[in-house]
């Protein structure tokens, strides 16, 4: 049971034309943390610039909460996709709007959906930063916001608390991050499953642009990679994971990168890093048995690993989740 001091205040922002799945998200996801843990862990509200209906990109409108005065107690600010006209055509954003997201930026953790990069990045806030946006619009960000470093592979980004999605179902993956992040791995794999999603999907969204890959037994790697989940213990061979899948191994590297937009090698060592760090949430086994089960082999390489990843160790990050998990991070200052 995670103890809450108070909850954590997360302000949805929809900046019209507002997509509507993507306002939809913040609000499933982070509830779901009082569903299953009955603990109130998120205090959430929508807001749009001027505290008016906004029109969506369905053709209806939401009516809000407050306005951009609700931005200044937020721990957290999520900006939902948008098709403002000004965005896409020329980079600008009301000044207003601008001016609220860089003010909160000082004090609350900044997340963007889908095409709402477009608003953090048009007002100034990912300027030299990793990003990402809908695999679709990458060649238009890239022509406003030459600034960004965009990778319009990944799933979602992290970069110095400031996170941004890719499009459609990628913002639910960002969400059950952020409820990863505050209350651990096994919160957000029973938050997942009462959405009946998956609690950390493979790869980029890399998979999902124009050319789909069936995930038939006889023609994908899915065998292999099961094979991987239930020996993360254990070494793997390129050769024995493509006699698995009945493939060559050019053929296997290739198709393997297809339906999971990473690497055969790049992929076991996310899986490995993932149970790690459930062992570390959900058990006391010293470093080095912990680098052991996951298949890092010892408690050094498994530091180094977290180090380059994740920025921590595996001790600190082990203090961490439990300081997490007594009371939901608050960003105020």
């Amino acid at each position: 049971m995670i103890e809450i001091r108070s909850a954590h205040r997360v302000v949805v922002l929809a900046v019209p034309p507002v997509v509507p799945f993507d306002l939809s998200i913040p609000a499933q996801i982070l509830s779901g943390v009082e569903v299953v843990t009955g603990v109130s862990a998120y205090d959430l509200r929508t807001v749009t610039p001027d505290g008016r209906i906004a029109p969506t990109t369905a053709g209806y409108g939401i009516a809000p909460q407050g306005d951009l005065e609700e931005l200044l107690e937020a721990d957290t600010v999520v900006v939902a996709g948008s098709h403002a006209p000004g965005l896409r055509e020329a980079g600008q954003l009301e000044p207003r709007t601008a001016a609220a997201l860089r003010d909160a930026a000082q004090r609350a953790r900044i997340v963007s959906l889908c095409t709402g990069s477009f608003v953090l990045a048009a007002a100034g806030l990912l300027e030299e930063r990793r990003a990402t946006t809908h695999w679709a619009y990458v060649d238009l960000f890239r022509q406003r916001f030459p600034q960004v470093n965009l990778d319009a592979d990944a799933l979602f980004v992290e970069d110095a608390g400031v996170l941004t999605s890719a499009g459609g179902a990628a913002a639910i993956d960002l969400c059950l991050h952020l409820v990863r992040g505050d209350h651990g791995s096994a919160v957000a794999n029973r938050v997942a499953r009462l959405n009946v999603v998956a609690a950390m999907r493979d790869g980029g969204q890399a998979q999902f642009v124009d050319r789909p890959v069936a995930e038939d037994a006889d023609t994908s790697t899915a065998r292999a990679r099961a094979r991987m989940l239930a020996r993360l213990d254990q070494p793997h061979t390129l050769a024995e994971l493509a006699a698995e899948a009945h493939m060559s191994v050019r053929t296997f590297t290739r198709r393997f990168r297809q339906e999971t937009g990473l690497s055969p090698v790049g992929w076991l060592n996310q899986a490995r890093l993932d149970h790690a760090r459930h062992l570390l949430e959900a058990t006391e086994l010293p470093v080095d048995e912990v680098a052991r089960q996951a298949g890092f082999g010892t408690g050094t390489n498994l530091r180094k690993r977290m180090t380059a990843a994740l920025h921590t160790t595996p001790s600190t990050y082990r203090r961490g989740y439990r300081t997490r998990a007594r009371a939901t991070p608050s960003r105020r200052r």
